[in-house]
């Protein structure tokens, strides 16, 4: 393919036109200048110049957006015997922004690392050299900018005696500090930042110092901590808070109570307990007091959130393989151990008429104003895309490789749905938002699951479908053990130019923290959301109007209360995050929940004022709703947030420690743990925790 540069301010590789060979002979397109192509915002290629575009050896940029989607399309074709036909459809699919796979497809399809998946879930087994195993190969993911789940379940807890050394154990989350370094370690190599989940039961004796461990936010900065619950302990926090907490030892399977003392195990209460013995109750830990303890860590922090592990298990696609128990960093993708999964998402505001090929008079109505045939086509088109990349996948190690290529878990998700609310003049707090959803997501899984079986026919199904559900109570055949995961996709929301997942926006205007440069200074970029900017200059408001409304906007988060005087029916449909209540939140999760194979990435955000009480009602609600697990923020509580407002700081940041001394046993972990397998550590921009899954 032959480029001829163009001047352009973002330091990209121009392109006027491109002669492309085919095996029909030469192609020859015309291609407005870089950053017009695909109508790519500015902000959408500073984030590919910084993070996605092809570097040589002295940093420059050597690839253009339109060499990197070439670049993934005709990688992710190879495999079908049109592979030349499918480039073009998986090609065009993406520069229209209908559709973007995630972050690690983009950056490493067709080079040579070729990991394509965004998230993972690893075992950590009881012995020190299962633990040094599942370290090297977080670190062998997140090279290739993957993120991580594991679950400490498995780990004997604190005190616990060694028989070998004749020792006592420090317990789980000294690993799991052991296991954040390894990610610190590898930044230096990754393309960017690596996240991860860390899940504990919450019968485990070490639950109360995991719930209370992110009361230091300078520890295990790398995860993402839920506690994972049973029905039983819901149950009892509805019906009998009073009662006692039990814990179950996983190495030996001794019951015991909580202490309030000192938040440890006694085996021996227990024992009394259950003989009928006399017992002092006030001394020892309630469901209802650790469910309140959760709860308060929430509130003051965003940690830990909660997983309904039994709600996952129930539709567990491969039952006859193995229980989930952990999922990966943002908590939308249950798996199993050594399992990855692919995510790719739709952009929904794109099938609206202003966006897609529909036509109607009414562009507030959704069945006339929707280009449903277009939505078909482009999620089977997409099925098969994800469904391509399990086989043109370079998985970092030979289990994960095994797993994966025996399951073949995909996830389609959506973006942009706050931006198509606006398009059809809907609220997002509203009942006809909630009616939206349910419309439009079932109708991407009907679809998705009938492409799956299709692939089937064509393909074959995956190696573990006898046995599975979709063999003993479905009766289906599928090429994939699930289709649809609703992810966060934070920045190829930016890329695709559309809102994230199905979160309202942050604020009609603000700015935003998306990544650090090659030299570790903080990216920040400016957002006006230009539907909301289009809907001003329709109002007939004068540019002073329009001005002082943004600027309102990027101070409060809102325009409620703009001094500026706006229709009520404005108000009413451009609403930010701070505008939309808790139980509207949960509420929206619950219905895209609905119609989803796995789960829902969705943040419940509350503003700062919220109180406790409020975060309690949003974890229940969650659970009663039928959502999967729940994940809350309460603004302006945590430094470095993604989003903030001009007028607002977030609290302020702990003190650094001594950077030299930490980069050099950082560095230490990171050889012993990959020898010499890769030798390249070469600098790259990376991103704050909690962006591995889009």
């Amino acid at each position: 393919m032959a480029h001829f540069p163009v001047p352009n301010d973002l330091n990209l590789p121009g392109e006027a036109y491109v002669v492309r060979a085919t095996k029909k002979g030469v192609d020859v397109k015309s291609v407005p200048a870089a950053g017009a192509s695909g109508d790519l915002t500015e902000n959408a290629l500073r984030v590919l110049r910084n993070r996605y575009l092809r570097k040589d050896e002295t940093g420059e940029v050597v690839e253009t957006p339109l060499e990197l989607f070439r670049r993934v399309a005709d990688h992710v074709a190879k495999v079908e015997p049109d592979a030349e036909l499918w480039s073009e459809r998986f090609f065009e699919m993406m520069w229209s922004r209908r559709f973007m796979p995630n972050s690690p497809t983009l950056m490493n399809a067709g080079r040579p690392l070729g990991m394509l998946s965004a998230c993972f879930v690893l075992p950590l087994e009881d012995s020190i050299a299962d633990i040094m195993e599942t370290a090297r190969q977080i670190a062998l993911v997140q090279r290739a900018g993957g993120g991580t789940g594991i679950d400490l379940s498995r780990l004997r807890p604190a005190g616990s005696i060694v028989a070998s050394s004749g020792g006592t154990t420090e317990g789980p989350l000294s690993f799991l500090s052991m296991l954040s370094s390894v990610t610190d370690a590898i930044q230096q190599g990754a393309f960017r930042r690596g996240a991860n989940m860390g899940t504990m039961r919450i019968d485990h004796p070490d639950i109360l110092p995991f719930v209370t461990l992110k009361e230091d936010l300078t520890r295990v900065t790398n995860y993402n901590l839920s506690c994972t619950v049973n029905d039983a302990f819901m149950d009892r926090v509805h019906d009998e808070r009073d009662g006692l907490h039990v814990v179950v030892n996983p190495h030996n399977q001794r019951k015991a109570l909580l202490k309030q003392s000192d938040n440890k195990p006694d085996y021996d209460a227990h024992e009394r307990l259950v003989a009928g013995q006399e017992l002092d109750a006030s001394d020892y830990w309630t469901v209802g007091g650790i469910f309140g303890l959760i709860v308060g860590k929430a509130w003051g922090s965003g940690e830990p959130g909660l997983i309904f592990l039994d709600r996952i298990n129930e539709v567990n696609p491969t039952p006859n393989v193995g229980p989930m128990t952990s999922t990966n960093p943002c908590g939308e993708q249950p798996l199993l151990p050594y399992e990855a999964c692919n995510l790719g998402s739709l952009n929904l505001a794109m099938f609206h008429c202003a966006g897609g090929t529909a036509e109607a008079s009414d562009p507030t109505d959704l069945e006339s104003s929707y280009d449903w045939d277009g939505l078909e086509q482009t999620v089977r088109t997409a099925v098969r895309f994800l469904d391509n990349v399990v086989e043109v996948n370079n998985y970092p190690t030979p289990e994960i490789d095994k797993m994966c290529r025996a399951n073949r878990k995909i996830g389609l998700g959506v973006m942009g749905w706050a931006d198509l609310l606006f398009k059809l003049g809907v609220g997002y707090d509203s009942e006809r938002a909630l009616e939206v959803a349910g419309r439009v997501g079932a109708f991407i899984r009907g679809i998705a699951w009938d492409e799956d079986t299709v692939l089937a026919e064509e393909k074959g199904v995956f190696e573990n479908w006898e046995g599975s559900r979709w063999d003993k109570v479905e009766g289906r055949r599928m090429r994939n053990a699930h289709c649809v995961t609703i992810a966060p996709t934070g920045t190829i929301s930016i890329i695709t130019g559309c809102s994230g997942g199905i979160e309202p926006i942050f604020s009609l205007a603000f700015k935003r923290q998306v990544m650090k440069d090659s030299a570790g200074t903080a990216q920040v970029m400016f957002e006006v959301n230009p539907i909301f900017l289009d809907a001003l200059k329709v109002e007939g408001l004068s540019q002073e109007q329009i001005d002082q409304v943004v600027e309102y906007a990027v101070g409060h988060g809102t325009i409620v209360g703009c001094p500026v005087e706006l229709r009520p029916a404005l108000t009413e449909v451009y609403r930010s995050a701070r505008d939309v209540g808790p139980d509207w939140h949960v509420r929206m999760q619950a219905a895209w929940q609905a119609h989803t194979d796995a789960a829902v990435s969705k943040t419940i955000n509350f503003p700062s004022e919220a109180t406790v009480d409020e975060v309690e009602r949003a974890y229940l609600m969650a659970y009663e709703t039928g959502c999967k697990g729940i994940t809350v923020y309460r603004d302006g509580s945590r430094a470095g947030q993604p989003m903030v407002l001009e007028t607002k700081q977030p609290a302020a940041a702990a003190p650094a420690a001594d950077a030299q001394a930490e980069h050099a046993e950082k560095a230490e972990i990171l050889d012993m743990l990959l020898g010499d397998t890769d030798g390249d550590r070469s600098a790259a921009a990376t991103e704050p925790k909690g962006g591995s899954d889009d």
